[in-house]
């Protein structure tokens, strides 16, 4: 059932929809990035194969828009980890016996595996579309949670960023390229190349 949600984030409020899981086994919290929010085309696309796989989601918008309006906060790691971050704690009072994964996609998968990297977070799994984990830096090492990258292959200058951030993950991780994809995956075929791969992920 699809729930419209006000996400605490310390003194904000941050609107989202929230889908709860078949049997309350498993929610991905989705990590926007640029440009992009909970009513993104791509990401309900995405989000709509977690569901027929049996996975809920939380949908929400890590910035409100007069924020986003400035750049500088568009790539601000820490803050926007630190609303992830909260975001799962309200989660999980919310649904307790929930394992909890992240989509990120571009900085907002940096987001993701800073909050992933956070000491007890206890994240299951997370999947990067076309991010850049190599903003997460020097917390990479520290994710303990098994990380898919996905990356376009016609999208050189942000393959060659994943493949430096996957060598300084320690955790089990894997870099799949989608052929002939560029960065919003926009060809035929490649989102739900995309889809197929996160769902695979999550449900394993």
């Amino acid at each position: 059932m699809e729930h419209e949600v006000e996400v605490p984030a310390g003194a904000m409020r941050l609107p989202g929809t929230l889908v709860d899981p078949k049997g309350g086994e498993a929610v991905v919290v989705f990590a926007h990035g640029s440009g992009s929010g909970r009513h993104s085309p791509r990401n309900r696309y995405v989000a709509d194969e977690l569901h027929a796989a049996g996975l809920g989601t939380l949908l929400f918008d890590l910035l409100t828009p007069a924020e986003e309006a400035d750049r500088r906060n568009v790539f601000d790691v820490g803050l926007l980890g630190e609303r992830l971050r909260q975001a799962t704690g309200w989660l999980r009072e919310r649904s307790p016996s929930a394992r909890i994964g992240y989509f990120g996609a571009s900085t907002g998968a940096a987001a993701a595996l800073w909050a992933a990297a956070e000491p007890g977070s206890d994240i299951a799994a997370v999947v990067s579309r076309g991010g850049r984990p190599d903003l997460a830096g020097e917390r990479l090492p520290f994710v303990t949670a098994p990380t898919l990258l996905i990356v376009g292959g016609h999208d050189e200058q942000v393959l060659e960023l994943n493949s430096a951030a996957q060598r300084m993950l320690r955790c089990e991780s894997r870099l799949e390229i989608v052929p002939g994809a560029t960065h919003l995956f926009a060809e035929p075929g490649a989102l739900e190349q995309v889809a197929a791969l996160a769902r695979d992920w999550f449900t394993r």
